[in-house]
């Protein structure tokens, strides 16, 4: 530890010495000599002592207490009552002082970890991590293990509750307030986070700390309004369940989606697309959904003359003709009423159309996937007619501004734009 020892060596009268006091505490916390740690702060050996284990009163100097309680079992009588009336041969879930002892002695006889776990009934991963908590490491990286030190850091990590990663981070914090109102998920920001701190642990979360910090109450280390920006809007976490409802199978003719080509289901070659419809409040407006399989890249397109086939057919049509030939392989669907002049749209488009089975949305997962995400700004029950063209397109392009698990975290956006690089090349 790198401590800058003060120039001015004058007795201090009655000024604390409070950058010492702290640093020298926290050396031997760390498993530091005294005498080292004395060393480093530039104070006498008895000074360090007397802060260490108190002193008695004698003459005009009054008795003071030690700045630091020494003893491993006080911290353990204060934090958990119960812990010095068990007997030694009680079972513990917490490892114990003699269980530390124990652990020490057998590191110095290099005795393996399987081996030390065996002799105390624990488990091997929990003496592993046991050891990686508690050691002290030196600059040079080699380390120890001392099993006092240990004991007190394991017992002051103990109580109960604490503060969150987030909540002792207010740079971290605000970074996940800022792209949960931006509506990313808690696993799009983790990959972000990590992205764009690469060198900063204490930037690093999982996606489960972010849903911690907003649903478990009394932590308070995010906004609790921040949930209605989550894809399910709910003020409480509540267990999976399936929403998938079965469509009614469709009555014309189709190409079946066992049919289609191979290349369209390992998403290897671009232009193979997934449709659908979402529906506004009572069946009586909707929004056509276009989804690139390899690229997860979204076209929204507007029906503002309704959903029936032919209208259907026309904004669908409009719509696939904006794209280069090698983007436009094949169209797959399920067997909605709306898609029954798919027909007349293969010929205007040279466009294949594949039909899922009856009941089995997965068949098209990327376009389901990217509707769940649609209803954050079209939520059901409500109407879709009056939202415009430009406000499609820029909803459209705000999701494909979106990193992506499935494409490396890379957004649909950046993976089409080198695919159309590689094409004119």
């Amino acid at each position: 530890m790198d401590f800058e020892v003060r120039a001015d060596r004058r007795p201090q009268g009655p000024k604390k010495l409070s950058r010492e006091r702290e640093t020298y505490l926290l050396l031997v916390d760390q498993g530091t000599s005294h005498l080292d740690a004395c060393r480093i702060v530039g104070i006498n050996d008895r000074t360090g002592r007397r802060w260490r284990n108190g002193r008695q009163a004698s003459g005009k100097n009054k008795a003071a207490p030690p700045l630091v309680e020494t003893g491993p079992w006080r911290y353990t009588e204060d934090l958990d009552p119960t812990a010095a009336q068990e007997p030694d041969d009680a079972p513990s879930r917490y490892l114990r002082e003699a269980d530390r002892i124990h652990i020490a002695d057998r590191l110095r006889e290099k005795a393996s970890v399987r081996t030390i776990a065996a002799e105390l009934g624990r488990s091997p991963s929990t003496i592993s991590r046991e050891i990686r908590r508690n050691r002290t490491v030196l600059p040079s990286g080699q380390w120890y293990y001392r099993p006092h030190a240990a004991h007190r850091r394991a017992v002051r990590r103990r109580p109960r509750p604490k503060i969150g990663k987030i909540g002792q981070n207010p740079e971290l914090r605000d970074f996940v307030q800022l792209h949960l109102t931006l509506r990313w998920s808690p696993e799009q920001i983790c990959h972000a986070l990590r992205r764009r701190f690469p060198d900063r642990p204490e930037m690093h979360v999982v996606h489960e700390t972010i849903y911690q910090a907003l649903y478990v109450q009394g932590r308070g280390e995010l906004k609790r309004e921040l949930t209605r920006a989550l894809r399910t809007g709910r003020a409480v976490r509540r267990p999976h369940r399936h929403s998938a409802r079965r469509r009614k199978r469709f009555p014309h003719p189709m190409v079946m989606i066992s049919e289609r080509p191979a290349e369209a289901a390992d998403r290897a070659v671009p232009g193979h697309w997934e449709g659908d419809l979402i529906i506004g409040s009572s069946s009586r407006s909707a929004i056509a959904t276009l989804v690139e399989r390899s690229t997860r890249y979204l076209m929204l397109v507007h029906l503002p003359n309704g959903h029936g086939a032919a209208a259907v057919r026309q904004a669908l049509v409009d719509t696939v003709q904006t794209l280069p030939p090698h983007l436009k392989r094949s169209l797959t669907w399920d067997q909605g009423a709306e898609m029954a002049a798919h027909h007349a749209f293969s010929i205007a488009t040279d466009m294949p159309v594949y039909f899922c089975d009856p009941g089995s949305p997965w068949q098209r997962g990327s376009n389901e996937n990217t509707n769940g995400l649609l209803r954050q700004y079209f939520p059901k029950g409500s109407s879709l007619s009056g939202h415009t063209r430009d406000h499609l397109d820029t909803v459209a392009a705000e999701l494909n501004s979106r990193p992506r698990k499935t494409l490396g975290w890379e957004t649909p956006a950046e993976r089409l734009s080198k695919l159309l690089a590689t094409t004119r090349q």
